[in-house]
């Protein structure tokens, strides 16, 4: 678990992700959050997200932040840990680091899901494999 996350994706940047000055648009980094965290809920959590599946249940975000310490652009790729900071009844607060090859941090963030069914859009329990996958990234 290096740096306090026990889960590490590799992000390429894209061409399209840089902006007029040159380098990744701070909107990317949220995008690149969204991402690895959503990865890990589909291929790790069994989470379906067209709502259809896993009894209905869907993450919906309500809170997101992110802080930048550097620079980075294309061509490249980010090395991102996460972590899973609060695991309560429906809802998960993720802690998303983004670094480059050489482990400069160039962000670092959080997002804020709530599991609401995908129906009603009340709040359900988190449980079963979707549970026991946020446990794996508690820290």
């Amino acid at each position: 678990m290096v740096n306090g996350y026990p889960h590490w994706q590799t992000v390429p940047l894209r061409w399209k992700d840089n902006d007029v000055y040159g380098h990744v648009n701070n909107v990317v980094h949220y995008s690149i959050m969204d991402t690895v965290i959503n990865t890990w809920l589909i291929e790790r959590g069994g989470l379906d997200i067209s709502g259809s599946g896993s009894g209905g249940v869907i993450g919906l975000c309500v809170e997101s932040k992110c802080g930048y310490h550097a620079s980075v652009s294309f061509p490249g790729t980010l090395r991102v840990g996460l972590r899973v900071a609060h695991l309560g009844n429906s809802s998960v607060r993720y802690e998303v680091g983004m670094y480059t090859a050489d482990e400069t941090l160039v962000a670092e963030g959080h997002f804020v899901h709530v599991f609401v069914d995908g129906e009603t859009r009340r709040p359900v329990p988190v449980a079963g494999k979707l549970r026991e996958s946020l446990e794996e990234l508690r820290v």
